[in-house]
Order: structure tokens, then C-alpha cells, then sequence
């Protein structure tokens, strides 16, 4: 149960820390991440959720609230667009849930899914700045300079953050003495 669980301290706070880390690492190393043609994005947060989905266990944290809260916020300090992350974190966790369902939760399937989670976030992203006119690029130019480079970065978070996450999770994933 969730409201009696140590992680409804811990989870708030490291998709809080994600949240700061995303912007902060692109800010550090944006010379790294966005040269010209390439650009890489840092999705600790959607790492986060989707490791909080794959972790929870027993304890059921309610991943949608988090994720819309998480949107509103990624929303207004990021984006300055009110609708696009606040709809697509709970897209996303929603995908997970669908997908994960099918699957025991290794480091291989939560790799996979993961993957899957980002291409789609990406595309869907990518998809409503073409919509609105902020994005003028090709598919290809995005699939090429934007997506395999997001995919890249993040692929390397998921495999050097994965144990040390799923050691936090397991060590507040367990339920207070009575």
C-alpha cells in the first residue's frame, strides 16, 4: 500500500531531483548534446516514471497523478506549451502498463520497453510541434539528428541508472512493522 510505504517520500523526491537533472544536464553539457545537426534529450523523468512502474511491486504508486503533476510542471518550466507533456507522461505510463503487462519485469524487457517508451514520446512530441509550427524538420532529418541521438543518451541513463535505482527501490519498498 502506497500512503504506508517509504517510497511516497522517495518517489516524489527523485522525480523531483529527474525533473532538475534534465534541465541541468542539458544546460551543462549543451555543447555536447546540442551541436548542430544533432540534438540529444535527457529524459530522466520519463526514466523515473517508468522505473517506478517496473519497481513498484506491491506498493501500486500512483504513476498518472505523478505523471500529469510532473507534465504541468515540465509543461511551465520547459515547454511553455500547456497540454503536450502534461498529456503525454500518462501516454507514456499508460503504454508501459499496456506493454509491461505481457512481459516479466527484467533488465531486458524494462530495456526494450523503455525504448519503445521513448521513440513514441519522441515522435509524439516531435508530431504536435509540427502541428503547432515550432518543428520544421523532415521525418528523416528527425529520425537522424534528433531521435537515434535521444535514444542513444538515454539508453546509456537506463543502463547505468538501472541498479542503482532498483537497489532504492527495493530497499523503501517494503512495508512498515505494525
Amino acid at each position: 500500500m502506497y500512503r504506508l510505504s517509504k517510497l511516497k517520500y522517495v518517489f516524489p523526491i527523485g522525480l523531483l531531483i529527474a525533473f532538475f537533472l534534465d534541465g541541468a544536464l542539458s544546460n551543462v553539457f549543451s555543447g555536447a548534446f546540442f551541436s548542430y545537426p544533432y540534438s540529444m534529450v535527457s529524459h530522466l523523468v520519463l526514466l523515473w516514471l517508468v522505473l517506478g512502474y517496473f519497481f513498484e511491486n506491491e506498493v501500486q504508486i500512483p504513476l498518472t497523478g505523478f505523471a500529469v503533476v510532473t507534465g504541468i510542471a515540465f509543461d511551465l518550466y520547459y515547454s511553455g506549451i500547456l497540454g503536450l507533456f502534461m498529456v503525454l507522461f500518462p501516454l507514456i505510463i499508460g503504454l508501459t502498463r499496456a506493454i509491461g503487462k505481457y512481459f516479466s519485469p527484467t533488465f531486458l524487457t524494462a530495456i526494450m520497453i523503455y525504448f519503445i517508451d521513448l521513440a513514441v514520446f519522441e515522435f509524439a512530441n516531435y508530431l504536435a510541434y509540427m502541428i503547432i509550427g515550432i518543428a520544421h524538420a523532415s521525418f528523416s532529418s528527425f529520425l537522424l539528428y534528433t531521435l537515434a541521438p535521444t535514444l542513444a543518451l538515454n539508453l546509456v541513463y537506463f543502463v547505468v541508472l538501472y541498479f542503482p535505482i532498483s537497489l532504492l527501490y527495493a530497499h523503501y519498498n517494503v512495508e512498515p512493522r505494525s
